[in-house]
């Protein structure tokens, strides 16, 4: 089966109200930019729609590829085509770069209007429900009225359970992977380090280094922390075991390392060269204040607001969103009898794999569409 072949990314541009786009901090934003992709075709009813949410580091760029000398396709691209679990024969695929985000949606690196520099750390906090709000908008653009799911991982999986929650008669389901309806205090903790990585970087200069060089030291350690914490020690295990990468005479030498040392290096450098560091900041921010309960009667009153289906996704080995977390958001929905599945990825790879595990990924969720 072929994928979706060349795609492009686009950019919607809005103003919001008069006032701006307003945000859960009340601070304003105007006007707001969001970068998107689409495969397949959009219905005459509009409600053959698939929206998918990225995670941490992601993008729009979910599937295809933008040019033929293009390497490496789109981050889910193995399950988006003709054919594919996300059949682009059936349905109409979106995916957007988050609110907040640096790969052509308003955020940090973005240009403040009224100063003509970029805004550093200038941009006003944003939320999931933020990042929500500004997807809702762009689907109303792209006249989109129902979405048959929205899906996503770990961040994208907290923005899918925050739309079932806002708008709950907008989708006909939701499925939510390795994620929580709010941020554990473990995952506050590692976020918590990680943006203290870039922040005490002095090339971090309090978030004005456009121009001027950037933390790239800081960026790449926040990145290595956060690579820990996405496998497992039986996935590092397999991989690396305590394979030493130099020789015999560098084995008691402070710069000889292992080869999971190396792994560590080259994941941190190489977001370095993809990535904003303030953009690492505001996500990571995002995901600690992630409540589905903030502004409602309690946490557990949020989510019986969800009216769709929901398949809650675990994986087996994953330590940093471990699957008591996933069972109990159905738990707390089948006590109301609404319609909540549970199921589990098992895997050694820890909370990446659902950016690893294509065909396990594709069966649990094939299986789920055929419901609807």
């Amino acid at each position: 089966m072929d994928g979706v072949g060349l795609v492009e990314t686009k950019t919607y541009t809005f103003a919001g109200a008069p006032e701006g786009f307003l945000l859960e901090s009340e601070a304003r934003l105007s006007p707001v930019s969001v970068a998107y992709e689409t495969y397949g075709e959009l219905n005459s009813d509009g409600d053959n729609a698939i929206l998918i949410c990225h995670a941490l580091t992601g993008d729009a760029h979910v599937a295809g590829k933008h040019s033929p000398h293009d390497r490496i396709p789109g981050w889910w691209d193995e399950m988006i085509g003709p054919g594919r679990v996300f059949d682009t024969n059936r349905y109409y695929v979106v995916c957007s770069n988050v609110l907040g985000g640096c790969y052509g949606t308003t955020g940090p690196s973005s240009i403040n209007p009224s100063t003509g520099r970029r805004y550093g750390m200038s941009f006003p906090v944003v939320t999931i429900r933020d990042m929500v709000r500004v997807q809702w908008e762009l689907l109303r653009y792209l006249k989109v009225n129902r979405l048959v799911s929205v899906i996503g991982g770990s961040m994208g999986g907290m923005q899918a359970l925050e739309w079932a929650v806002t708008y709950p008669d907008f989708m006909e389901s939701a499925i939510p992977i390795a994620t929580s309806g709010r941020l554990s205090a473990q995952g506050i903790a590692y976020n918590q380090v990680q943006r203290l990585a870039i922040t005490q970087d002095p090339r971090w200069n309090n978030g004005d280094y456009y121009g001027a060089g950037g933390p790239d030291a800081g960026l790449a350690l926040a990145r290595m922390i956060g690579t820990i914490t996405y496998k497992s020690d039986p996935s590092w295990t397999a991989k690396f075991g305590r394979t030493f990468s130099g020789k015999r005479s560098d084995y008691f030498k402070f710069d000889g390392r292992f080869e999971m040392e190396n792994y560590l290096l080259y994941q941190g450098q190489k977001l370095v060269q993809r990535f904003d560091a303030n953009t690492y900041l505001y996500l990571t921010k995002a995901m600690d204040l992630h409540d589905v309960g903030r502004g409602y009667e309690s946490y557990e009153k949020a989510l019986l607001r969800i009216r769709c289906k929901v398949l809650s996704v675990g994986i087996s080995s994953d330590f940093l969103y471990p699957t008591p977390l996933q069972k109990e958001l159905v738990q707390i929905l089948r006590r109301a009898n609404r319609d909540a599945r549970y199921a589990e990825l098992e895997s050694p790879y820890g909370h990446d794999a659902f950016l690893i595990e294509f065909e396990k990924m594709s069966g649990v969720l094939s299986r789920f569409l055929s419901t609807l």
